[in-house]
Protein backbone atom coordinates (compact mmCIF):
# COMPACT_ATOMS: atom_id res chain seq x y z
CA UNK A 1 0.00 0.00 0.00
CA UNK A 2 1.45 3.37 -1.44
CA UNK A 3 1.12 6.17 1.42
CA UNK A 4 2.27 9.59 1.23
CA UNK A 5 1.85 12.07 4.13
CA UNK A 6 3.43 15.54 5.73
CA UNK A 7 2.98 17.10 8.95
CA UNK A 8 3.27 20.71 10.52
CA UNK A 9 3.12 21.71 14.32
CA UNK A 10 3.24 25.07 16.12
CA UNK A 11 3.55 26.82 18.99
CA UNK A 12 0.39 28.79 18.83
CA UNK A 13 -0.37 32.50 19.38
CA UNK A 14 -0.55 32.32 23.23
CA UNK A 15 1.69 29.89 23.95
CA UNK A 16 5.74 29.76 25.31
CA UNK A 17 6.47 26.10 25.06
CA UNK A 18 5.74 24.00 22.07
CA UNK A 19 4.38 20.67 24.25
CA UNK A 20 2.91 18.81 21.10
CA UNK A 21 4.83 16.10 19.28
CA UNK A 22 4.68 13.41 16.46
CA UNK A 23 6.31 10.90 14.36
CA UNK A 24 6.65 8.45 12.04
CA UNK A 25 8.42 5.16 11.30
CA UNK A 26 7.77 2.74 8.49
CA UNK A 27 7.18 -0.64 10.62
CA UNK A 28 7.32 -4.05 8.49
CA UNK A 29 5.31 -3.28 5.56
CA UNK A 30 3.36 -0.23 7.26
CA UNK A 31 3.44 3.54 8.13
CA UNK A 32 3.00 4.17 11.83
CA UNK A 33 2.22 7.76 12.46
CA UNK A 34 2.04 9.30 15.76
CA UNK A 35 0.63 12.69 17.44
CA UNK A 36 0.41 13.63 20.87
CA UNK A 37 -0.27 16.55 23.36
CA UNK A 38 1.38 17.20 26.34
CA UNK A 39 -0.17 18.41 29.68
CA UNK A 40 1.75 19.43 32.73
CA UNK A 41 3.82 21.59 34.20
CA UNK A 42 6.58 23.53 32.94
CA UNK A 43 8.43 21.85 30.21
CA UNK A 44 6.53 18.36 31.93
CA UNK A 45 3.63 18.29 28.67
CA UNK A 46 7.07 18.72 26.30
CA UNK A 47 8.48 15.56 28.15
CA UNK A 48 5.30 13.42 28.27
CA UNK A 49 4.72 13.89 24.66
CA UNK A 50 7.61 13.56 23.17
CA UNK A 51 8.55 10.55 25.68
CA UNK A 52 4.97 9.14 24.32
CA UNK A 53 5.88 9.17 20.61
CA UNK A 54 9.44 7.61 21.15
CA UNK A 55 7.64 4.47 23.24
CA UNK A 56 4.89 3.75 20.98
CA UNK A 57 6.78 3.74 17.92
CA UNK A 58 9.48 2.00 19.23
CA UNK A 59 7.71 -0.71 20.88
CA UNK A 60 5.26 -0.87 18.26
CA UNK A 61 4.85 -4.41 16.50
CA UNK A 62 1.76 -5.73 14.15
CA UNK A 63 2.46 -8.93 14.36
CA UNK A 64 -0.85 -10.86 13.85
CA UNK A 65 -2.76 -8.25 14.98
CA UNK A 66 -2.41 -4.90 14.32
CA UNK A 67 -5.08 -3.26 16.88
CA UNK A 68 -3.31 -5.11 19.69
CA UNK A 69 0.05 -4.13 18.73
CA UNK A 70 -1.28 -0.57 18.97
CA UNK A 71 -2.98 -1.74 22.62
CA UNK A 72 0.88 -2.46 23.98
CA UNK A 73 2.44 0.43 22.73
CA UNK A 74 0.13 2.78 24.04
CA UNK A 75 0.10 0.61 27.57
CA UNK A 76 4.18 0.64 27.06
CA UNK A 77 3.95 4.70 26.72
CA UNK A 78 1.94 4.93 29.68
CA UNK A 79 3.96 3.20 32.19
CA UNK A 80 6.52 4.90 30.83
CA UNK A 81 5.46 7.97 31.27
CA UNK A 82 3.33 7.50 34.47
CA UNK A 83 7.21 6.36 36.15
CA UNK A 84 9.20 9.24 35.11
CA UNK A 85 6.27 11.57 36.38
CA UNK A 86 4.47 9.64 38.68
CA UNK A 87 1.27 11.64 37.93
CA UNK A 88 2.65 14.90 37.60
CA UNK A 89 2.38 14.96 33.69
CA UNK A 90 0.60 13.14 30.84
CA UNK A 91 -0.09 13.53 27.13
CA UNK A 92 -2.86 12.70 24.88
CA UNK A 93 -2.20 10.17 21.59
CA UNK A 94 -3.61 9.36 18.48
CA UNK A 95 -1.74 6.70 16.15
CA UNK A 96 -2.54 5.87 12.99
CA UNK A 97 -0.65 2.36 10.99
CA UNK A 98 -1.87 1.84 7.55
CA UNK A 99 -1.11 -2.27 6.90
CA UNK A 100 -2.71 -4.21 3.88
CA UNK A 101 -5.37 -1.87 2.64
CA UNK A 102 -6.64 -1.09 6.21
CA UNK A 103 -6.11 1.54 9.10
CA UNK A 104 -5.62 0.98 12.65
CA UNK A 105 -6.22 3.34 14.84
CA UNK A 106 -5.99 3.99 18.73
CA UNK A 107 -6.67 7.13 20.53
CA UNK A 108 -6.54 8.58 24.64
CA UNK A 109 -7.60 11.89 25.26
CA UNK A 110 -9.06 14.83 22.65
CA UNK A 111 -5.90 14.37 19.86
CA UNK A 112 -8.15 12.91 16.98
CA UNK A 113 -8.52 11.01 13.83
CA UNK A 114 -10.30 11.92 10.52
CA UNK A 115 -11.13 10.17 7.83
CA UNK A 116 -11.89 11.83 4.51
CA UNK A 117 -13.12 10.03 1.52
CA UNK A 118 -14.54 12.11 -1.80
CA UNK A 119 -14.53 15.34 0.42
CA UNK A 120 -17.34 13.54 2.86
CA UNK A 121 -15.60 14.17 6.84
CA UNK A 122 -15.58 11.54 9.34
CA UNK A 123 -14.41 11.65 12.96
CA UNK A 124 -13.20 8.11 13.59
CA UNK A 125 -12.17 8.80 17.43
CA UNK A 126 -14.05 9.54 20.24
CA UNK A 127 -12.78 12.82 22.70
CA UNK A 128 -11.40 11.20 26.36
CA UNK A 129 -12.79 14.78 27.65
CA UNK A 130 -15.26 16.43 29.34
CA UNK A 131 -16.99 18.03 26.69
CA UNK A 132 -16.37 15.29 24.47
CA UNK A 133 -18.74 13.45 26.97
CA UNK A 134 -21.64 15.48 26.49
CA UNK A 135 -21.52 15.64 22.88
CA UNK A 136 -21.27 11.83 22.10
CA UNK A 137 -24.88 11.55 24.92
CA UNK A 138 -26.02 14.64 23.21
CA UNK A 139 -26.04 17.10 25.75
CA UNK A 140 -24.22 19.75 23.54
CA UNK A 141 -24.04 20.34 19.62
CA UNK A 142 -20.48 20.30 18.06
CA UNK A 143 -20.81 23.85 17.41
CA UNK A 144 -21.32 24.46 21.29
CA UNK A 145 -18.44 21.84 22.44
CA UNK A 146 -16.10 24.37 20.36
CA UNK A 147 -16.81 27.58 22.36
CA UNK A 148 -16.90 26.10 25.31
CA UNK A 149 -14.29 27.56 27.86
CA UNK A 150 -13.95 23.89 29.83
CA UNK A 151 -13.07 21.96 26.62
CA UNK A 152 -10.07 21.15 27.75
CA UNK A 153 -10.65 19.38 30.79
CA UNK A 154 -9.45 15.91 29.60
CA UNK A 155 -10.71 12.84 31.15
CA UNK A 156 -8.15 9.81 30.40
CA UNK A 157 -4.56 10.87 29.27
CA UNK A 158 -1.19 8.60 28.47
CA UNK A 159 1.00 8.83 32.22
CA UNK A 160 -1.74 10.29 34.41
CA UNK A 161 -2.41 6.92 35.81
CA UNK A 162 -0.71 3.41 36.13
CA UNK A 163 -3.49 2.16 33.98
CA UNK A 164 -4.63 3.24 30.70
CA UNK A 165 -8.06 2.07 28.68
CA UNK A 166 -7.08 2.27 25.05
CA UNK A 167 -9.77 2.70 22.12
CA UNK A 168 -9.01 0.66 19.20
CA UNK A 169 -10.97 1.45 15.57
CA UNK A 170 -9.99 -0.35 12.40
CA UNK A 171 -11.23 0.93 8.98
CA UNK A 172 -10.95 -0.42 5.09
CA UNK A 173 -9.06 1.72 2.86
CA UNK A 174 -9.81 2.96 -0.32
CA UNK A 175 -7.35 4.77 -3.21
CA UNK A 176 -7.37 8.57 -2.31
CA UNK A 177 -8.21 8.14 0.99
CA UNK A 178 -7.31 11.11 3.33
CA UNK A 179 -6.40 10.66 6.85
CA UNK A 180 -6.00 13.79 9.43
CA UNK A 181 -4.45 13.38 12.69
CA UNK A 182 -4.52 16.66 15.02
CA UNK A 183 -4.01 17.85 18.61
CA UNK A 184 -7.13 20.26 19.78
CA UNK A 185 -5.29 23.41 18.59
CA UNK A 186 -6.44 22.96 15.23
CA UNK A 187 -9.72 21.12 15.16
CA UNK A 188 -11.04 23.02 18.18
CA UNK A 189 -11.06 25.95 16.03
CA UNK A 190 -12.03 24.42 12.63
CA UNK A 191 -15.17 23.08 11.63
CA UNK A 192 -15.23 19.35 10.06
CA UNK A 193 -16.13 21.08 6.45
CA UNK A 194 -13.93 23.16 6.77
CA UNK A 195 -10.89 20.59 7.76
CA UNK A 196 -12.43 18.42 4.69
CA UNK A 197 -11.81 21.12 2.28
CA UNK A 198 -8.82 22.04 3.07
CA UNK A 199 -7.01 18.57 2.89
CA UNK A 200 -9.04 16.90 0.46
CA UNK A 201 -8.55 20.06 -2.44
CA UNK A 202 -4.51 21.11 -1.54
CA UNK A 203 -1.45 19.03 -1.76
CA UNK A 204 -0.32 17.32 1.53
CA UNK A 205 2.25 20.18 2.40
CA UNK A 206 0.04 22.86 1.86
CA UNK A 207 -3.21 21.50 3.46
CA UNK A 208 -0.85 21.24 6.42
CA UNK A 209 -0.03 24.88 6.24
CA UNK A 210 -3.43 25.91 5.66
CA UNK A 211 -5.13 24.04 8.24
CA UNK A 212 -1.99 25.69 11.08
CA UNK A 213 -1.89 28.95 9.10
CA UNK A 214 -6.10 28.80 9.65
CA UNK A 215 -5.70 27.92 13.17
CA UNK A 216 -3.20 31.03 14.30
CA UNK A 217 -5.50 33.44 12.06
CA UNK A 218 -8.51 32.41 14.52
CA UNK A 219 -6.97 33.03 17.87
CA UNK A 220 -4.18 30.54 18.44
CA UNK A 221 -4.79 29.93 21.66
CA UNK A 222 -2.95 26.64 21.83
CA UNK A 223 -0.12 24.63 20.57
CA UNK A 224 -1.15 23.23 16.35
CA UNK A 225 -0.60 20.11 15.60
CA UNK A 226 -1.95 18.37 12.01
CA UNK A 227 -0.73 14.89 9.95
CA UNK A 228 -2.08 14.03 6.69
CA UNK A 229 -1.86 11.36 4.84
CA UNK A 230 -3.41 10.08 1.64
CA UNK A 231 -3.62 6.49 0.29
CA UNK A 232 -2.60 6.51 -3.49
CA UNK A 233 -2.76 3.00 -3.77
CA UNK A 234 -3.92 -0.76 -2.29
CA UNK A 235 -1.77 -3.55 -2.32
CA UNK A 236 -2.81 -6.19 -4.88
CA UNK A 237 -5.49 -8.88 -3.88
CA UNK A 238 -4.23 -11.15 -5.94
CA UNK A 239 -0.58 -11.93 -6.83
CA UNK A 240 0.12 -11.26 -10.85
CA UNK A 241 1.57 -14.56 -12.72
CA UNK A 242 2.29 -15.52 -15.82
CA UNK A 243 -0.33 -16.05 -18.49
CA UNK A 244 -2.02 -19.20 -18.63
CA UNK A 245 -3.03 -21.24 -21.72
CA UNK A 246 -6.44 -22.14 -21.34
CA UNK A 247 -7.34 -24.85 -23.64
CA UNK A 248 -10.92 -24.37 -25.41
CA UNK A 249 -14.19 -25.83 -23.82
CA UNK A 250 -15.44 -28.95 -25.54
CA UNK A 251 -18.62 -29.32 -26.94
CA UNK A 252 -21.28 -30.05 -24.35
CA UNK A 253 -22.79 -33.67 -24.86
CA UNK A 254 -25.76 -35.39 -24.46
CA UNK A 255 -26.70 -38.01 -21.95
CA UNK A 256 -27.84 -40.92 -22.87
CA UNK A 257 -30.26 -42.84 -21.11
CA UNK A 258 -29.77 -45.36 -18.53
CA UNK A 259 -28.63 -48.65 -19.98
CA UNK A 260 -30.66 -51.77 -18.09
CA UNK A 261 -28.87 -53.98 -16.07
CA UNK A 262 -28.18 -57.19 -16.89
CA UNK A 263 -30.44 -59.16 -14.46
CA UNK A 264 -27.77 -61.61 -11.98
CA UNK A 265 -27.95 -65.41 -11.95
CA UNK A 266 -30.50 -65.32 -8.97
CA UNK A 267 -32.80 -63.59 -11.04
CA UNK A 268 -32.33 -65.15 -14.44
CA UNK A 269 -33.07 -68.30 -12.41
CA UNK A 270 -36.16 -67.00 -10.67
CA UNK A 271 -37.17 -65.77 -13.79
CA UNK A 272 -37.50 -68.60 -15.67
CA UNK A 273 -38.99 -70.63 -12.60
CA UNK A 274 -41.94 -68.49 -12.92
CA UNK A 275 -42.12 -68.83 -16.37
CA UNK A 276 -42.62 -72.64 -16.22
CA UNK A 277 -45.30 -72.48 -13.67
CA UNK A 278 -47.07 -69.55 -15.59
CA UNK A 279 -46.60 -72.25 -19.18
CA UNK A 280 -47.98 -74.72 -16.63
CA UNK A 281 -50.91 -73.12 -15.01
CA UNK A 282 -52.08 -72.17 -18.47
CA UNK A 283 -51.82 -75.50 -19.53
CA UNK A 284 -53.74 -76.94 -16.43
CA UNK A 285 -56.35 -73.93 -17.18
CA UNK A 286 -56.83 -75.04 -20.57
CA UNK A 287 -57.12 -78.60 -20.04
CA UNK A 288 -59.74 -78.17 -17.16
CA UNK A 289 -61.91 -75.72 -19.36
CA UNK A 290 -62.49 -78.75 -22.42
CA UNK A 291 -63.05 -81.17 -19.29
CA UNK A 292 -66.11 -79.30 -17.62
CA UNK A 293 -69.71 -78.34 -19.47
CA UNK A 294 -70.56 -74.81 -19.29
CA UNK A 295 -72.85 -73.76 -16.38
CA UNK A 296 -76.45 -74.06 -17.54
CA UNK A 297 -77.18 -70.14 -15.97
CA UNK A 298 -74.99 -67.29 -17.01
CA UNK A 299 -73.08 -65.92 -14.28
CA UNK A 300 -70.60 -62.66 -13.78
CA UNK A 301 -67.04 -63.48 -15.22
CA UNK A 302 -64.93 -64.03 -12.19
CA UNK A 303 -61.00 -62.52 -13.58
CA UNK A 304 -58.57 -63.62 -11.65
CA UNK A 305 -55.35 -61.40 -11.62
CA UNK A 306 -51.77 -63.04 -10.89
CA UNK A 307 -49.76 -60.91 -9.18
CA UNK A 308 -45.92 -61.32 -9.53
CA UNK A 309 -44.40 -60.38 -6.76
CA UNK A 310 -39.87 -59.67 -7.25
CA UNK A 311 -38.14 -61.82 -4.66
CA UNK A 312 -35.08 -60.33 -5.63
CA UNK A 313 -33.01 -58.93 -2.90
CA UNK A 314 -32.52 -55.39 -3.24
CA UNK A 315 -28.70 -54.00 -3.36
CA UNK A 316 -28.24 -52.06 0.35
CA UNK A 317 -28.01 -48.29 0.02
CA UNK A 318 -24.63 -46.70 0.90
CA UNK A 319 -24.58 -44.19 3.61
CA UNK A 320 -23.41 -41.11 2.71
Amino acid sequence: MRVRYSARTDTGKRREINQDAYGSAEVGQGTLLVVCDGMGGHLAGEVASKLAVETIITTFQPGDDPAAGLRHAFVTANQRVYDEGRGSMGTTAVAAFFWHNTLYVANVGDSRAYLVREGQIRQITQDHSLIGDQVAAGLLTAEEARASTIRNIITRAIGHLGHVEVDLFREPLLPGDTIVLSTDGMHGLLTDDEIAAIASMHPLDVATRRLVDEANARGGPDNITVVIAQVDGLDPTVRESAPVAVAASPAPTVAAPPAAKPLSRVGLTLSILMLVMLIGLSLFVTLTDRRTPPPLLSSPTIVVTATVVNTATPLPTSTP
